[in-house]
């Protein structure tokens, strides 16, 4: 399964709540074929900057998914059917390095050290005051 997000701008001539039934009805159809859900924002207005079918302002919704690539084609026939989705864009995310991954756990290991030592440092420095005194 590859990793997509899923931008859509909805016809703000309907309702938030119609907006939120055709979010809905995406959803469900990407989990009914055996997608899982990452993200999902919910559909929020926004004003675009021309016009899009002759509409100023529109719904901006925004889904991350995985899905395998067999059923990418029929999600794009079933947001294609829906007539206020005015237009939408889908997209192939690149899989997380395991590289990155790896070296955000060496730093997490790396900080740890620094932390002890600075303790070792402050019972340096009192065994240091103490013998200074004497």
């Amino acid at each position: 399964m590859k990793h997509y997000e899923l931008t859509c701008l909805i016809s703000s001539k309907i309702s938030e709540e119609e907006a939120k039934k055709i979010q809905e009805k995406t959803t469900s159809f990407i989990q009914e074929n055996g997608g899982i859900l990452i993200h999902e924002k919910s559909p929020e207005v926004k004003r675009l900057a021309y016009p899009v079918q002759k509409e100023p302002v529109a719904f901006l919704i925004i889904m991350e998914f995985q899905l395998a690539a067999e059923k990418i084609a029929p999600l794009e026939k079933n947001l294609k059917s829906e007539k206020e989705i005015l237009r939408y864009l889908l997209v192939i995310k690149p899989a997380l390095k395991k590289t990155k991954a790896i070296r955000s756990i060496k730093r997490a290991k790396a900080e740890k050290p620094t932390e002890e030592r600075k303790v070792e440092l402050k019972e340096i420095e009192k065994k240091l005051d103490e013998l200074l005194e004497k």
